[in-house]
């Protein structure tokens, strides 16, 4: 998905969890003055060689993996670097202490018209859509 926003910013967005090598999410910024590349999975802080299948057949290397044979991406800890406990941390603070919540309602429907936006973007042959906000 390819993104322009009003002040000019682009962003192209990578996301897929059918592909062939198991899920596939990653977000890499190229802004004039920097670049930042994001793997959020496969997570490449860890990099895992097993010659022998075998050898983790006990083992848990990541969803959606056809085989532990070869290069794997394993994660230290999977939950923490998909940002789960630290959801339910503002969770739990926004209701136990009156915390502002980072972020509402909006955002999720925002980001469900981008998708949407770009899925009619796809049948018009990649023509510019309109991105309502809400």
């Amino acid at each position: 998905m390819h993104v322009e926003f009003a002040d000019g910013c682009i962003a192209t967005i990578f996301a897929s969890d059918i592909i062939l090598g198991g899920i596939h999410n990653w977000l890499e910024v190229a802004a004039n003055n920097h670049r930042v590349v994001c793997n959020i999975n496969p997570n490449t802080a860890m990099l895992a060689y097993n010659p022998v299948e075998e050898n983790f057949r006990d083992i848990y290397v990541v969803e959606k993996t056809g085989t532990k044979q070869g290069w794997s991406f394993p994660s230290p800890d999977e939950d923490w670097f998909t940002g789960y406990p630290q959801e339910i941390e503002a969770f739990y603070r926004a209701a136990a202490y009156s915390d502002p919540v980072e972020t509402d309602s909006r955002l999720a429907a925002d980001t469900i018209s981008t998708i949407y936006s770009a899925y009619v973007s796809a049948e018009r042959q990649g023509a510019a859509v309109p991105i309502q906000t809400f």
